[in-house]
Order: C-alpha cells, then sequence, then structure tokens
C-alpha cells in the first residue's frame, strides 16, 4: 500500500491526499469477460508504485479515481459510494474521475489487465475501493488526533467532518497534506454491513447533472489545437483491400488536408467533418474481393444449421441420455436461429489522437484502455511509456468498444502514423458503426428433449454452432483446450434436473468480424434454453413458473429465490388471462441471478409488452437505484433486438443495414412499464450491466406461443414470426 502527496495532482488540485492500495479479492475474481467457465481466482494484486485511487482536496472535495469506464452503467458512481461509505464523506462532496490507461495501476483483479466488462466493474473492486476508503479515513484521523492533542478513539467521523468531544472539528481538506506522511496502514478496518450508511441506498449518479447540461466531456467535445477531421472509406466486404483508387474530385473540396491509403482503406483529412464526409462521398475506389468473405447471411447461416446437426464438442455432460431412447418417451426437437447482431450505440467509435516527436497522446471512450495503448505504442513504433490513453466518458457500447483486436485504436494510430506529427480526430459514422462489423456472432442451436410417460424431462441435449469471438484475439489466451467459453456460456451449468444431459459447441469459421454483445453468449443461449425449457413443460402438461420450480436442483436457492420473487411480483395466475399472454424466464449470467415476467397483447399480429417483472440477486445491492435502472435498460435494449434487430449479408458479403431506419432500436411506444425487487443479499456483491438482458428474450416468446400459438424459431420476431 503507498500513498503520495502532490502540488497539483491527478486533477490539478494544489494540494491534498492521494492513495492507492492492493487488497486481496475475495469472492467471484474467476467471473471475467467473457462469463465462460470457472477460471482459477487470480493472485492477490501486488503492492503498486505511487499513484491515486481517492484524491483530496483542501476545498474537503473528495474525487474517486475509478478505473473502469463509464458509458452508461454506473461504476462512477458505485465506486465512488465504496469509497466514500468507509471513509465517512458526505455525498455532497463526492466526485468521479475516469482513470488513464495503465495496467499496473488500474488492472481489473478479475482480467489481471485494466478492462471493463463482464459486470466485474464492482465486484473486482468491491474490497479494493473500500480499503482505499478506509485507510484514508484512519490516516485522516490519527492526523487530527495528533494535531488537537487527544486520543485518536475519541475522534469521530461523519459527513465528511472530523469531530472530537472537546468541540474541535474539521472538514478532511485540513489535514490531507499531513496525512500523506503518516505510513499507510495495511489492514484497514472496514465496516461491518450494519454499519453502512451509503451502500444500499439510493444515491443520485454522480455523472447525472453534466450529462444533463451538457457539461459532461465526451470524444466529440475534444478540439485539440488546428485538429484535422478524418473518416475513412472501408470496403463493403469484410476482408476486402484497396486495390486502387482516384482521388481527383475528392481532392477539389474546401477544407480537405489530404487524402491517404491505409491497411483499412483510404483516409481523408480535412479542416472539419463536413468536408471529408464530402470528399469521402467524391472517391473513387476499386476494391480486391479476392480475400474477402463474400457469402450471404443466409448462406452462413445455412452452414451453421448443418452443423448443429452434427455432435460437435462435448462442453458438459451429466447423466445419460438413455431418456431418448425410453419406451413411451416423447422426443422433441427444435432448432433457434439467431441472426448477427450490431452494438448500435448512440455514440459512434470516435478518438482523438495526438502525435509528437517521440510520444503520441489519445483521448476517447475506451473499454479495454491496456490493450489499446500497447497497439498504439506497436503501431507507432513507441514504447509503451511513451504513449498515453486518457478514458473518456462514452455515450453507451453494449460492448462495442471492448476489443481484443484493438482495431479501433489500431487504426487511429494509422490516421496519426500515416499524417505525422499533429492532432487527429477520427470519426466513424452511424453507417460506418452499424455496417463495420464486430457483430454478436450468428448461430444456431439445435435442441433435444425427451418427456417420460409421467410427464418428467429425463434427457436434453443442446449442440450450439457459432464463431468464437476470443479466436485470433488478445483474448485466446484465455480459451482452455480450444473451446471458447463465451460461445456457449449460459447452456451450462443449469440448475435444472433434466436427468441425461449433454451441451456442444461446433466452431464456425468466417470473415465476418464478431465481438461480445451485452450479455455475450447467454444474449443466445438463455433464449434457447428457456424457450425450450418452456415447450417441454407445456408438452407435459405443466405451470410454466410451478415447472421450474420443480425442476431446479437441490441447493439452488438463490435461483428459486428469484423465480419465487418475480411471480409474487407479477402475481402469476396463469399463461393467459383474457386477451393478454404471460411468459417468464430466468437466467443466471456474470454471477447474477434474474427472473423475468412479462405481460403482452396480440396487436394486429404483432406482439405489444405492456408490463415487465423482474427479480435480480446481485449479492450486496451497493446501489438499489443503479441496479433497478440497469435491469429496466437491459429489458428495453434486449426487447429492441429480438424485436427489430438483425445484421444482413446480401451480395459479396456486403452489410444490407446502415442506419436505424433499417436498424432499429426500440420506440418509447414500445417500452412496456417495469417493476424490478432486488434479492436482499450478503454475498459478494456481481454487476449488473447485463443481466438484465438474457431473460428478456425467452419471457416474451414463451407469453407470445401461449396467446397465439406461435413458436419463436428464428429473430427478429417481427420480421420471423415462426409460425409452427
Amino acid at each position: 500500500m503507498t500513498i503520495a502527496t502532490s502540488r497539483r495532482g491527478f486533477l490539478g488540485a494544489t494540494s491534498g491526499l492521494m492513495i492507492a492500495l492492493a487488497l486481496p479479492l475475495k469472492g467471484r475474481a474467476q467471473d471475467a469477460l467473457p462469463q465462460g467457465a470457472e477460471q482459477a481466482a487470480p493472485p492477490a494484486p501486488a503492492p503498486v508504485p505511487p499513484n491515486a485511487f481517492v484524491h483530496i482536496a483542501p476545498d474537503d472535495t473528495v474525487t474517486v479515481i475509478v478505473k473502469h469506464i463509464e458509458f452508461g452503467q454506473g461504476p462512477l458512481t458505485g465506486l465512488a459510494t465504496l469509497v466514500a461509505e468507509e471513509l465517512d464523506a458526505d455525498w455532497a462532496q463526492v466526485r468521479g474521475a475516469l482513470a488513464h490507461a495503465d495496467d499496473t495501476l488500474y488492472a481489473n483483479l478479475a482480467f489481471g489487465m485494466q478492462g471493463t466488462g463482464g459486470s466485474t466493474a464492482l465486484g473486482n473492486s468491491f474490497l479494493q475501493m473500500r480499503g482505499a476508503g478506509a485507510a484514508m479515513r484512519q490516516m485522516l484521523v490519527e492526523t487530527a488526533a495528533e494535531a488537537w492533542g487527544v486520543p485518536a478513539v475519541e475522534i469521530t467521523v461523519a459527513k465528511g467532518r472530523i469531530t472530537h468531544p472537546s468541540g474541535k472539528e474539521s472538514g478532511f481538506g485540513a489535514f490531507a497534506e499531513a496525512a500523506a506522511q503518516r505510513p499507510v496502514p495495511d489492514n484497514p478496518t472496514l465496516k461491518t454491513p450494519d454499519q453502512w450508511v451509503l451502500i444500499g441506498t439510493d444515491l443520485p449518479k454522480l455523472d447525472t447533472a453534466s450529462k444533463t447540461d451538457g457539461t459532461a466531456m465526451f470524444t466529440l467535445d475534444q478540439y485539440p489545437e488546428d485538429v484535422q477531421a478524418v473518416v475513412i472509406e472501408r470496403p463493403t466486404s469484410f476482408g476486402a483491400t484497396v486495390a486502387s483508387y482516384d482521388d481527383a474530385e475528392a481532392a477539389k473540396v474546401a477544407g480537405v488536408r489530404a487524402i491517404r491509403p491505409l491497411p483499412q482503406g483510404v483516409a481523408v483529412y480535412a479542416d472539419n467533418t463536413f468536408a471529408a464526409l464530402k470528399a469521402r462521398k467524391a472517391l473513387k475506389v476499386e476494391w480486391d474481393l479476392s480475400a474477402a468473405e463474400t457469402r450471404t447471411s443466409q448462406q452462413i447461416m445455412a452452414e451453421a444449421s448443418a452443423a448443429a446437426r452434427e455432435a460437435g464438442r462435448t462442453v458438459e455432460e451429466t447423466g445419460d441420455l438413455s431418456g431418448f431412447d425410453a419406451p413411451g418417451a416423447t422426443v422433441i426437437e427444435a432448432e433457434y436461429q439467431f441472426p448477427y447482431l450490431a452494438h448500435a450505440p448512440m455514440e459512434t467509435l470516435d478518438g482523438v489522437i495526438t502525435l509528437a516527436e517521440g510520444s503520441a497522446e489519445a483521448s476517447y471512450g475506451c473499454q479495454f484502455p491496456g490493450i489499446d495503448r500497447a497497439a498504439i505504442a506497436k503501431t507507432l513504433g513507441l514504447p509503451m511509456e511513451s504513449v498515453r490513453v486518457n478514458v473518456l466518458l462514452a455515450g453507451g457500447s453494449f460492448g462495442r468498444r471492448a476489443q481484443g483486436t484493438a482495431h479501433f485504436a489500431t487504426e487511429l494510430a494509422e490516421v496519426a502514423k500515416a499524417g505525422g506529427p499533429g492532432s487527429y480526430k477520427l470519426m466513424w459514422t452511424r453507417e460506418d458503426d452499424i455496417r463495420g462489423g464486430y457483430y454478436r456472432p450468428l448461430s444456431v442451436h439445435r435442441m433435444r428433449g425427451a418427456i417420460d410417460a409421467e410427464g418428467r424431462i429425463t434427457a436434453w441435449e443442446n449442440v450450439i454452432a457459432n464463431q468464437s469471438i476470443m479466436a485470433g484475439t488478445a483474448m485466446e489466451a484465455m480459451m482452455k483446450d480450444g473451446l471458447d467459453s463465451s460461445s456457449y456460456e449460459g447452456s451450462i451449468g443449469l440448475p435444472y434436473d433434466f436427468g441425461g444431459f449433454r451441451a456442444a459447441w461446433r466452431q464456425l469459421k468466417t470473415g465476418v468480424p464478431v465481438l461480445w454483445w451485452r450479455s455475450v453468449g447467454s444474449t443466445h443461449t438463455a433464449m434457447a434454453t428457456e424457450m425450450f425449457v418452456d415447450e417441454l413443460l407445456e408438452a407435459a402438461g405443466k405451470d410454466p413458473v410451478q415447472g421450474r420450480l420443480d425442476l431446479l436442483k437441490p441447493d439452488t436457492t438463490r435461483e428459486r429465490a428469484v423465480i419465487e420473487a418475480v411471480r409474487d411480483l407479477a402475481g402469476w395466475t396463469g399463461k393467459v388471462q383474457g386477451d393478454k399472454g404471460y411468459g417468464m424466464a430466468f437466467a443466471k449470467s456474470f454471477g447474477t441471478y434474474v427472473a423475468q415476467i412479462v405481460e403482452l397483447e396480440n396487436r394486429d399480429g404483432r406482439p405489444q409488452v405492456t408490463r415487465a417483472w423482474c427479480a435480480v440477486d446481485c449479492g450486496i445491492p451497493v446501489n438499489p437505484n443503479i441496479i433497478r435502472a440497469q435491469m429496466e435498460g437491459g429489458i428495453g435494449f434486449g426487447l429492441g433486438a429480438i424485436l427489430h434487430s438483425q445484421i444482413t449479408l446480401g451480395e459479396n458479403g456486403a452489410v444490407q443495414e446502415s442506419n436505424y431506419d433499417d436498424y432499429p432500436s426500440l420506440r418509447i411506444h414500445e417500452m412496456p412499464r417495469v417493476e424490478v425487487t432486488i434479492i436482499k443479499s450478503d454475498a459478494d456483491p456481481t454487476g449488473v450491466g447485463e443481466p438484465g438482458v438474457p431473460p428478456i428474450g425467452p419471457a416474451v416468446a414463451n407469453a407470445w406461443r401461449a396467446l397465439t400459438g406461435q413458436k419463436t424459431r428464428a429473430l427478429p420476431m417481427l420480421q420471423n414470426p415462426g409460425v409452427v
């Protein structure tokens, strides 16, 4: 544990106390991105050199340096809450700031490198940030005790004030500099849950006001002196390269400074974005398709369907599958098809980079800062210490900025390398974003289930065919025996007792770049699993809720609790009530347990979800306000995807969708009323940024089948009704 005194400080303050410490992480450190199979817990982090996790300024302001990017999921507030709790700060004096790229100082303890994903932000920092606050509080108290000549045990701290029964009182800032000279306690005493004041309360988010009044700074707000706007003309087929180009007309556009070929395409450098876009439109580029992916998505889906009908590599098997061949058994089969999906966050990819002689500084919303920093250094031929990456707020991500290939950071560096010393602002348009690849993989699930004469499910098999996200990236080292657990997570480790069980994976290889999408594998595995469970229960004549409860294995207390809680919250009375259909689904992802029930109506052949109920167990609920918001947001995000979204590849593999008009998001009139209940728990906290997504799709499909008899076999539902 180390501290450092700073005259300007991390944030430019004039003086203050900055502290950092490394404490062992207790709990689910093995839940990384992707969720994957169980992995060995990482070793306790080694001591780090002086840095700033927490800064106290002379005006008593407490700024918490957060190592996870903030793009709406709440770590800026959640991690600041942990520090403020143990420090006994007043919430009004707390601020948050994002840490720059540094794997040594700011590693995600679940990953071993700096990064945000897998809903790990709160879990991996829970003890670390509490320890920082507790250590600082102890040092301030000891400093005040010496200054006042009183025993430290007589001093109390509450709401940002240090007080003594004698009447002496002070804020934090007055003692910050002197406290920095003290030894840092190795094992600061943490509060017990009954002493918590802030943890577990609905604190307002630290970034809401600035995002509301426009003072929040995003990449779009960054304008270094004499910055050049840059856009790139990219191929319409993935893997195509530039054969030749004609820039004669493009170069005539006022404001254009240069047009340069890059490995990614042809870049236009201009005084402003308008000029860059106008010139890009005037470019004439001939593409070499010899190494390109030219198949249509229909052809790739057919290949996936054929692959899913083969045995595949077994990823989990328990019991035996003799139930399929038992006398009197009813065997049900189903194939579920899931399309490519774009992330489509409100802020497209963008970044600013300044290249000087022997150094570079990049600023943008960066989800894996360490990987990106290394990619920039390699591309520019600079040592790591000469490259700085500033992590900015991002307008959404849903996994789009978590790039094992660091493709955007590499492209940003290529822009600077080709341009020479100066500042550059690289912009992806909405069309670039939708057509630029890095999609959720296209997937097919081939399911078989057996029901005996007594209505018991006695055998289950699921063969999944899709493309690996991790293969060929910096994350490939996380694969075990060539298996990418993110491809099938959510289909294994199920809480249900199916008798015989087998899950298998077939790896597809395509030229379409794929990436983690919000809730990763669970976005399709939970849907296939929970739709098929529902169909089997229906065939057995059982209620969807009670049937699931009866299927649960022993010791599945948390699963049972959320299913029962959502049942009670919704007042479940059956699958159909009048003109309304009801469906439910359960999913555990990233260590968090979520059950949902939906109510919907049939409006001219379209499902209209009117209400959704959600029960969530994410361990200790640090900020219920954020938990509810993330469940609500996850429901809206997932609902929009299953109703509307798909990426289709046409002739020569060209993406057909381009913007929100043909890749729509959920509209406000489609958003149901949502009620969320949070299970009280003393378990280690887990994430909430992703787990709200997986159950909504199957819950809707199950309700729609209950109401109309239509079985969902392909998505999106509004384009693939799948009447069976």
